[in-house]
């Protein structure tokens, strides 16, 4: 991949995806379908292959990532995952208290795991050869996961903001590559930033809402109301209001990938991050289309195309020569923290 002018006399290198639809779509209905005929066993399997592809169709300046992930491990870590679920879900079954008291248990568990998530999941990637690595102290995993959104919760949200800023600063501040380590350097205030601009939108989303709300009532009677008008009224506001919360999710991912990779570095090394909100807000809204229409089968296709829009948005401005760094050596670590991450719905990927 050639390099681009940077600042400062440095190469600026763009992330590239150069998988494709068909390719991913094989894959994809391959793994569908041995997953349901092992009952979900192969799930494991499944998810190597998936990652490996994505990885290996990833590139920076010509070269490709990979993934090394034991589907044994993840395997095993998904079995553990699920009996934590049955254990709650049976306690909870039992008596609301015993169920409260399992929710306690596995909430005092689950930093540990979120830490042994992240340390699986960068062991497992490489880049030119060189392995990631996540050091990181468990007591700092306990006031991240568990400390801070507690806190956020008894504030009622106002310290979200605060939270993200210390999920963000904590993933990319105990990451390395080799024996180089990453930094972040986005401050709390750039987070509240974000977020009151996510709350405008809301709010004058809601404006636009009432004053079209209005308009068309006013049409509608015009026109003699009738059956046609209480309708239209009646599926205005929550078409509106989807339309809304659909736009947010593409504002909130836009602004947060910028706001977090253009403050981040490794070592003398820069990120930069220029997706656009329109832009992404397009490709979610025809991907779901796209999907419906297809009854499914799009998926695949949807997948890789939101990818490759968002990893080529990325850059890295080089300060040096990028394959300077030498690896460090880490420690296995086991699958069980990530698989629960994904088993919860919890997406904490670097």
């Amino acid at each position: 991949m050639p390099a681009l002018a940077g600042e400062g006399g440095g190469e600026r290198f763009p992330l590239e995806f150069t998988g494709r639809g068909g390719e991913y779509f094989g894959i994809w209905i391959v793994n569908l379908l041995l997953t349901i005929l092992t009952l979900g066993i192969y799930s494991a399997w499944a998810k190597v292959r998936r990652l490996q592809y994505f990885y290996r169709n990833t590139q920076l300046a010509g070269a490709s990532f990979n993934y090394h992930g034991n589907p044994r491990a993840i395997l095993k870590g998904r079995l553990i995952a699920v009996a934590m679920l049955v254990a709650y879900q049976v306690a909870g079954g039992i008596h609301p208290g015993l169920g409260l008291l399992v929710a306690v248990a596995l909430a005092l568990v689950l930093p540990r795991l979120l830490l042994r998530s992240l340390q699986f999941r960068l062991a497992n990637s490489s880049y030119r050869g060189l392995r990631f690595h996540f050091d990181a102290r468990l007591k700092d995993a306990y006031r991240v996961f568990l400390g801070w959104p507690l806190l956020a919760f008894v504030t009622i949200y106002l310290l979200a903001p605060f939270c993200h800023q210390r999920l963000k600063q904590f993933q990319h501040d105990n990451a390395t590559f080799g024996q180089t380590r990453f930094s972040f350097t986005a401050p709390v205030r750039a987070f509240y930033a974000l977020y009151f601009k996510m709350a405008g939108v809301l709010v004058l989303g809601g404006i636009l809402i009432a004053v079209l709300g209005a308009a068309l009532y006013g049409a509608t009677q015009a026109l003699g109301g009738g059956r046609f008008g209480a309708g239209a009224m009646a599926v205005f506001p929550l078409l509106s209001l989807l339309v809304l919360l659909f736009f947010i999710r593409p504002f909130f991912e836009a602004l947060s990938q910028n706001l977090v990779w253009n403050h981040t570095q490794l070592s003398d090394h820069r990120f930069v991050s220029t997706a656009s909100v329109w832009r992404l807000f397009w490709i979610r809204l025809s991907n779901l289309f796209a999907v419906l229409f297809t009854l499914g089968f799009y998926h695949p296709f949807a997948v890789v195309r939101l990818l490759r829009y968002r990893l080529q948005t990325v850059s890295v401005l080089a300060a040096g020569d990028l394959g300077a760094f030498v690896a460090g050596s880490a420690d296995p670590v086991g699958a069980t923290g990530e698989e629960t991450a994904e088993l919860f719905d919890i997406d904490i990927a670097l």
